[in-house]
């Protein structure tokens, strides 16, 4: 099996050899959930009535991969770390120590999602006439949760042994069962949204399944369930995989915190049509942010080995390829979203009236889009080289401090609507993402620099 050398091989081709593949991998892993989107929006007569109530299902969605990436996105750079310090005894036990903390937390996870979620969609800002679709898609879709979070959680522990090609195969697979049994569920047999959940929990457990068997039979290190009696001794890599993830974690979460309070404001000052217009806003984002999202993953595990190989050059080259990639793929995502909005939308929706005012918003939420690069950069450094401090202080910072104020603030205190919701993003962006990527560079290149000089 051919895997990527993080050591060797140059700093530019290992980037890329991780990131285009898993590039395709997030690209495969957006038609879950937007190959539902697409498909009932066309329901006829409900369409978007039901596509605004799949999308107030977003928020428990993110819930579940958070904590997929919490155990997943912070075990994976220890993991990567200790690899590059040669101590793959070490790597093993954060691997199993992350495994049964996504197994457990699926199974908790699931129990309250299905006991709850009446209350939870209600809190979500579901009206009634949403609920009839709501609460039938995430009763199927939270089955699902264990495969979900398996598949999610532990890809990145293929990706850190250099199996790029392989973690991408194992969302490919679900991806492309999904796009099959997506049409012939909703439309042949008229399963409506419960069969758009039915498809994509199956495609779940196709990718579970391909990742577990990876995992267990196939990979250089391989991952197990800890034993009981083992749990005592790994609590303290179980802190620190918490700990590292908590960044990724509350970024995701915000995400989901923001949606609630957009929806929240949106159906209080433009009614059901907006809670559509926001899914649609939120789908373009996924899409869009997907090669960006790719690019950090890419080069996360090469930052992390090289980081514990104490090869300062090495992760400073990273860095600097990851930025450029980064900042000409958004140029030109930001030109597309500018000139060509309606591009975009009629992916997701041709509705007339939803049309118009979803250009309209999808300018206002984009318009500093190039300064998340500015976040992401910030954010993917300090969470590669184990700064878990600040990883955890600027994820809070955009989401909580500066976007969910701003998303009350603008629509009621300054009257702006609607028009508020959307333009409380990009006011965000440029704050935030400044001020992560200076802290970020303060920080990193000095120690950097200090790793040169021999002890």
């Amino acid at each position: 099996m051919k895997r990527i050398d993080f050591e060797n091989g140059t700093v530019t081709g290992n980037i890329l050899g991780a990131a285009l593949p898993m590039l395709v991998a997030q690209i495969l892993n957006l038609l879950y959930n937007i190959v539902d989107r697409i498909y009932i929006a066309r329901i006829p007569e409900v369409g978007t009535a039901a596509l605004g109530g799949v999308g107030l299902c977003f928020p428990v969605i993110v819930i579940i991969t958070a904590f997929a990436n919490l155990f997943g996105g912070g075990g994976a750079p220890l993991f990567s770390i200790d690899r590059g310090r040669k101590k793959e005894q070490e790597a093993t036990r954060i691997m199993n120590t992350s495994f049964s903390l996504v197994c457990s937390s699926a199974l908790l996870l699931m129990m309250i999602g299905l006991l709850f979620s009446h209350p939870i969609l209600t809190l979500f800002g579901a009206s009634r006439s949403v609920m009839v679709y709501a609460r039938p898609y995430l009763m199927v879709y939270l089955i699902g949760t264990l495969p979900s979070m398996v598949a999610v959680g532990m890809n990145p522990f293929i990706n850190a042994q250099g199996y790029s090609l392989v973690g991408m195969l194992s969302v490919a697979i679900g991806a492309v069962v999904n796009l099959i049994l997506d049409p012939l569920f909703i439309f042949v047999f008229g399963m409506g949204v419960r069969g758009a959940a039915c498809a994509t929990v199956i495609s779940q457990c196709l990718s579970a399944l391909f990742v577990f068997y990876f995992l267990t039979r196939k990979a250089e290190l391989k991952v197990r369930l800890l034993k009981k009696n083992e749990i005592a001794e790994n609590i303290g890599y179980a802190k620190n995989i918490i700990s590292l993830g908590m960044a990724g974690f509350i970024m995701q979460l915000t995400n989901g915190l923001v949606t609630i309070c957009c929806n929240n404001v949106l159906a209080v000052t433009g009614g059901d049509i907006y809670i559509s217009v926001m899914t649609i806003i939120s789908s373009v984002r996924q899409l869009v942010e997907t090669p960006i999202h790719a690019m950090n993953e890419g080069a996360s595990p090469i930052l992390s080995y090289n980081y514990g190989a104490r090869r300062p050059a090495r992760v400073r080259k990273a860095g600097v390829v990851l930025a450029m990639m980064m900042i000409l793929y958004t140029g030109v995502m930001w030109s597309v979203i500018i000139l060509e909005p309606g591009a975009l939308i009629r992916i997701f929706s041709t509705d007339a009236e939803l049309m118009q005012d979803a250009m309209t918003a999808l300018n206002q939420y984009f318009a500093a889009f190039i300064f998340m690069d500015f976040q992401y950069m910030g954010q993917t450094v300090f969470k590669s080289l184990n700064k878990k401090k600040q990883a955890i202080f600027f994820s809070l910072l955009r989401k909580v401090f500066i976007v969910v104020p701003l998303t009350y603030f603008m629509p009621y205190v300054l009257h702006m609507g609607t028009s508020g919701v959307f333009l409380a993003e990009p006011v965000s962006n440029v704050i935030g993402g400044s001020l992560c990527f200076i802290t970020m560079l303060c920080m990193i290149l000095p120690e950097l620099k200090r790793m040169e000089v021999p002890a």
